[in-house]
C-alpha cells in the first residue's frame, strides 16, 4: 500500500477504530503477560503485603515501556509483516495508522515509561525496563532476519519485565529473583518453537531466520522445546525450597511441569501442526497456573 492510499484509509476511520488499532499496535494479548508476572513478582517479592501504589506504578510504567517497544517493533517489521497473513491485517502495513505518527507515539510511550519508573519506583526498575526495550526493540527484532538466535534474546528482553516488579517494591537481585527470571525465560522456549512450527512457512515467506525456516526438519526446534520444558521442571521447584512458596505450589509446579514436558515431547517426536498448537495450549495454561500459585506464598 502506498503513503497516499495509507493516509486515506487512515482519515478516514473513526476514532474508535484509530484507538483500537492504536491499542493492536501495543500487542495486548503479550503485554497483559508481562504485567501478570510484574504483579505477581512485586507480591512475591513483598511477603505477600506490598505497597499497593509501588505496585501500580511498576504495573503503568512497565506498560508504557513495553507498548513502545511492541510498537517500535512492528514499526520496523512493517515490510515484513505485510508478507504474512497472520501479520498482514496489522494496523501499520493495513495502512490503517501512519508510519510517522506510529512512531511518535512508540518513542513517547517508551521514553515515558523509563522516566515513570525512575521517578515513581527507583532507578533500577528503569534501567531494566530500558534494557528490556534495548534489547527487543535493537537487538531481537533485527536478529529475526539474520539468526535463529534471536529467540534466545527475545526470551531475556520478556522474562526482565519480572524483575522489574521485584525491583520496584525495593526486592534484591538475589536467588529468589534469579528463579523467577529463569521460570519466565526458559518458559518462552516450548511457546516460542510452538508458535515458530506453525507458521513457519509465513516466516519463510518474510524473510525471517526461526529455527523451523532455518531447520525445516523441525529437529532443532523440537529439541529446544524439549529443552526447555524439562529444564523448567527443577527451577519452578526452586521457590518452594527457597521458602518463597508452599509445599502445595511444588505438587503443582511439579505437576505443571511434567504436562508440559509431555507435550513437548510429542511435538518433537511428531512435528506436525497439530502437535505443535497442543504444545502451545498447554504453554498459556503452564505460565498463568504456576504464577498464581507462586502469588498465594509460603502458605500457598
Amino acid at each position: 500500500m502506498s503513503i497516499s492510499s495509507a493516509s486515506y484509509v487512515a482519515a478516514r476511520a473513526t476514532p474508535w477504530q484509530r484507538a483500537q488499532d492504536y491499542l493492536e499496535l501495543t500487542k495486548p494479548k503479550i503485554m497483559l503477560m508481562e504485567l501478570v508476572t510484574v504483579a505477581v513478582a512485586s507480591v512475591v517479592a513483598s511477603g505477600g503485603a506490598p505497597q499497593v501504589w509501588l505496585v501500580l506504578h511498576a504495573v503503568l510504567g512497565t506498560l508504557l515501556v513495553g507498548a513502545g517497544a511492541c510498537a517500535w517493533n512492528q514499526w520496523l517489521e512493517r515490510h515484513s509483516d505485510v508478507l504474512m497473513a497472520r501479520t498482514a491485517d496489522r494496523p501499520l502495513p493495513a495502512g490503517r495508522l501512519g508510519s510517522r505518527e506510529a512512531m511518535l507515539a512508540a518513542s513517547l510511550a517508551s521514553l515515558s515509561g523509563v522516566i515513570y519508573l525512575g521517578l515513581l519506583t527507583n532507578v533500577l526498575t528503569a534501567a531494566l525496563g530500558a534494557a528490556s526495550w534495548v534489547l527487543y526493540v535493537g537487538i531481537y527484532t533485527p536478529m529475526k532476519a539474520r539468526s535463529p538466535f534471536n529467540t534466545v534474546v527475545g526470551a531475556v528482553a520478556g522474562a526482565l519485565p519480572i524483575l522489574m516488579g521485584w525491583t520496584a517494591v525495593g526486592g534484591n537481585l538475589g536467588l529468589s529473583a534469579a528463579t523467577l527470571f529463569l521460570i519466565v525465560f526458559l518458559w518462552q522456549f516450548p511457546h516460542f518453537m510452538s508458535i515458530a512450527w506453525i507458521y513457519r512457512r509465513q516466516y519463510a515467506a518474510a524473510g525471517l531466520k526461526m529455527l523451523s525456516v532455518v531447520d525445516p526438519s523441525g529437529v532443532r526446534g523440537g529439541a529446544q522445546a524439549v529443552w526447555g520444558a524439562l529444564a523448567l521442571i527443577p527451577v519452578s521447584l526452586l521457590p518452594a525450597l527457597l521458602g518463597v512458596a508452599g509445599p502445595t505450589y511444588f505438587l503443582w509446579a511439579l505437576a505443571l511441569g511434567v504436562g508440559q514436558l509431555i507435550c513437548a515431547a510429542l511435538f518433537w517426536l511428531k512435528m506436525t501442526d497439530h502437535s505443535a498448537r497442543i504444545l502451545l495450549r498447554a504453554s498459556l495454561i503452564y505460565l498463568p497456573a504456576l504464577l498464581f500459585w507462586l502469588m498465594l506464598g509460603p502458605r500457598g
